[in-house]
């Protein structure tokens, strides 16, 4: 019951709650104040303005979505670079044995080492570096220019301005040595208009333009390139990979959504926009084509022949040791050339070379030959050359041994053999005729002799059987036994009977007689222990 009331008691606050929060985001209710005075907003999502249970808020607060690091260590300040703090005039114990710094060791320093280091000389002490320990902000991280030093970049500039300078003395001088010989040039000239003409023209010659020296006159001055075949003259610069401004760009070329695919961002067209077009009326056929020729064909098989050569377990790879892969290449190349014309030599010395200069012979020239064959009605072979049988592709007339015919030529009995020897065994050596001749007189004794045996008909000679003791505990009825033998086969039951109790009387070869008589399982029976007795410990 007491649960009950908890659980509505608890429901009914949540539905106040939800109630006034209405209220407050209506403007109907007073705004929530957090513990420093300050009111929340009521239209801050629930997820944002409830603190997380870890940090045991008593009431409404935002103070866990605002910035609460602040450690004192952080800045967006750098470390001085270079910078010295003190510099000793004798060494210090623990200092830097080569320089006598006390701010880092022997392993770390970064002067010229001494033939005879501070330690030892106490002269020449290098000062300590200033070391600050502070760690970064959000903004100090993340600033690319943090630390930068502008005077580094002052030889830049420097070298800049002597160049301009140079420029500048070059064209002055040049505009010097023009005027001298226009005046060496003007005693010379005639009256009239053509002289004011010619002043004119030399005027315009003095007015030297900057980018209209040659280069050999430059030196290492900026070098005019090449400039870009365009409509307007375009921009200086070796631009070879750019496509010319004024023409048509790839992705307008076929403006079919299902056409070739193109990414705008590396500005690729793998396949051919236009594959049904005339290919001599095109000038882009794809990006594939660039894959498929030139250089980019031979790097592939490179690639391929390095993968290929580790997996067969040599170390070899492009990225690593791409000279080494590259050299391997050209080696094996070189030597499979070798090995492909040796073996088109061999073929050639072999069996000849049809496409030589080299007459034909007449039989063979029309396939004509002065053999005389004669057919029948149906195309058989009457008379003439035997009609060629066709070859498997396993290997045929293969005679071991020294037989003349393969295995499997002859059958008899159900078995297998060789026709020229009439042998059923595989591996046998061939015996000709003589074998045959032994084979068959051997064959006609076997079958003299089951005649004999048959006309004797000999009964088989009847055996004297030994009646053997066979019962178990149940002695059978029409046993008759001899006492002598029965008194010996008891004398020789105890003397097993001691030689088991004692095991050293035994001997090493011990002699076992399978044939038990009715006397011995007689004395076995008489002499054995009963379990179910109660005197059979006395026995003994």
């Amino acid at each position: 019951m007491a649960t009950a009331s908890v659980a509505f008691k608890s429901r009914e606050d949540h539905r106040k709650q939800l109630e006034l929060e209405e209220a407050r985001k209506a403007g109907l209710a007073p705004a929530e104040v957090d513990e420093d005075g300050k009111e929340i907003n009521p239209h801050i999502p629930q997820y944002m303005s409830s603190a997380p249970w870890y940090l045991n808020a008593e009431r409404p607060s935002l103070k866990h979505q605002r910035k609460w690091k602040s450690d004192p260590n952080y800045t967006k300040s750098w470390y001085d670079r270079g910078a010295k703090i003190f510099q000793a005039d004798r060494y210090r114990k623990g200092a830097c044995e080569n320089c006598g710094a006390m701010t880092h060791d022997l392993k770390s320093c970064m002067e010229r080492p001494r033939k005879t280091g501070a330690k030892w000389t106490n002269k020449h002490i290098a000062p300590d570096e200033k070391i600050e320990t502070f760690e970064l902000d959000y903004d100090g991280k993340r600033d690319r220019w943090n630390g930068y030093d502008p005077s580094g970049y002052a030889h830049v500039i420097e070298r800049y301005e002597a160049r301009d300078e140079a420029r500048r003395k070059f064209l002055k001088e040049e505009q010097l040595k023009k005027l001298e010989s226009k005046n060496i040039n003007k005693d010379d000239k005639n009256e009239g208009s053509e002289g004011d003409e010619d002043e004119d023209e030399d005027d315009d010659d003095l007015r030297v333009d900057e980018a209209k020296v040659d280069e050999s006159k430059q030196m290492d001055f900026a070098k005019v390139e090449k400039r870009v075949r365009t409509t307007g003259g375009g921009s200086t610069g070796t631009v070879r990979n750019l496509r010319i401004r004024e023409d048509t760009a790839k992705y307008l070329l076929n403006l079919d959504v299902n056409s070739a695919y193109y990414d705008p961002k590396t500005r690729s067209m793998r396949e051919d926009p236009l594959p049904d077009t005339d290919p001599n009326e095109k000038f882009y056929v794809g990006d594939n084509q660039h894959r498929t020729s030139g250089q980019a064909l031979d790097f592939k098989q490179l690639n391929i022949h390095a993968w290929e050569a580790f997996e067969k377990g040599q170390d070899i790879h492009m990225q690593a040791a791409p000279s080494q892969a590259e050299l391997l290449f050209k080696n094996y190349k070189v030597v499979k050339e070798k090995l492909k014309s040796q073996t088109k030599e061999s073929i050639m010395e072999k069996y000849g070379n049809a496409a030589s200069e080299e007459p034909l012979p007449r039989e063979l020239l029309l396939g004509q030959s002065e053999r005389e064959v004669e057919y029948d009605r149906a195309g058989r072979i009457i008379k003439g050359q035997e009609a060629a049988l066709p070859k498997s592709k396993y290997e045929e007339d293969v005679f071991i041994n020294n037989h003349t015919s393969i295995w499997g030529s002859w059958w008899k009995d159900h078995q297998w053999g060789y026709k020229c020897c009439k042998q059923t065994i595989r591996n046998s050596y061939c015996t000709g005729s003589a074998g045959i001749e032994a084979a068959e007189a051997a064959a006609d004794l076997m079958r003299a002799n089951m005649a004999r045996k048959e006309a004797a008909g000999d009964e088989p000679v009847a055996r004297e059987e030994k009646q053997l003791a066979t019962w178990g505990t149940d002695v059978p009825a029409d046993l008759v036994l001899d006492k002598k033998l029965l008194a010996e086969a008891l004398k020789k039951e105890d003397e097993r009977k001691k030689e088991e109790r004692d095991e050293r009387k035994r001997k090493y070869n011990v002699k076992w007689n399978d044939e038990v008589t009715a006397e011995d399982m007689e004395a076995y029976r008489m002499k054995r222990s009963h379990h179910e007795d109660p005197m059979k410990d006395f026995l003994h």
